[in-house]
């Protein structure tokens, strides 16, 4: 009996491991689609965000596998506690990671739309430093939940102020050059909604956070969620100054 015991021990434990191994994979490709894509941008690469937005396809597939065997974990141990909270936890991440993999998506294909487009320096190194932010702020949550590290998701929680308000300051920038000259309202549309693909990585990122500290700690933040976007209160107009 007592063998068998630890055989199911084992077993379980073994199950874990496998479904922990799968959101690390799937964490490292949605680092890649999402580096790749940026890069595809700013090199005006359209062969490399062709094959960015393909590699989206293996992303969706962990997800799936992820689901599965979490159903049937689920189903065959009835975990408590701490175990069911890892199980859960690998459930609510994979579905971030693959929002993630898509935002990705979404930025390589405005990455082939824009690949004739003259790209302003100034606005491609403000959409750089935004890119590079959210991609810091993905790796440091995936590693926070391989080490079950609460501080440190507490600590990218904190950080996504600074995602949003550097896309609150890159939307007023693209906004003043439409108006300056409505031939750049075509390249600043798309760059536009590029930003709100990086800014959503950044929103993605904190839901992983919330959810390694609820594995780690068993409640929720309890503080107030960050949030520095205001772009939708921000008033537009086009119509350009007399001259």
């Amino acid at each position: 009996m007592e063998q068998q015991h630890e055989h199911i021990v084992r077993s379980y434990e073994e199950e874990l491991a496998l479904l922990n191994n799968k959101i690390a994979k799937m964490g490292g490709l949605a680092e890649q689609v999402l580096g790749q894509s940026f890069e595809a941008l700013e090199r005006r690469d359209p062969d490399l965000a062709a094959a960015t937005i393909n590699e989206d396809e293996e992303i969706d597939e962990l997800q799936r596998e992820i689901e599965e065997q979490a159903v049937l974990m689920i189903a065959r141990r009835q975990p408590m506690a701490y175990d069911l909270r890892q199980i859960m936890a690998a459930l609510r991440i994979s579905a971030d990671l693959e929002r993630i993999g898509d935002l990705g998506k979404n930025i390589a294909k405005r990455a082939v739309a824009v690949v004739t487009e003259p790209q302003p320096k100034q606005l491609m190194l403000g959409l750089k430093h935004m890119g590079e932010l959210a991609l810091g702020q993905l790796k440091d949550v995936l590693d926070a939940f391989i080490e079950r590290d609460a501080d440190r998701a507490l600590g990218v929680w904190y950080k996504d102020e600074e995602i949003d308000a550097m896309y609150n300051s890159l939307f007023r920038e693209l906004l003043t050059y439409m108006m300056e000259d409505p031939r750049n309202i075509g390249l600043c549309t798309h760059l536009l909604f590029g930003a709100k693909n990086i800014e959503r990585v950044g929103d993605h990122a904190t839901n992983i956070a919330e959810t390694v500290y609820y594995l780690v700690h068993g409640r929720a933040i309890t503080d107030q969620r960050p949030k520095g976007d205001t772009t939708s209160s921000t008033p537009v107009s086009l119509k350009r100054s007399a001259v």
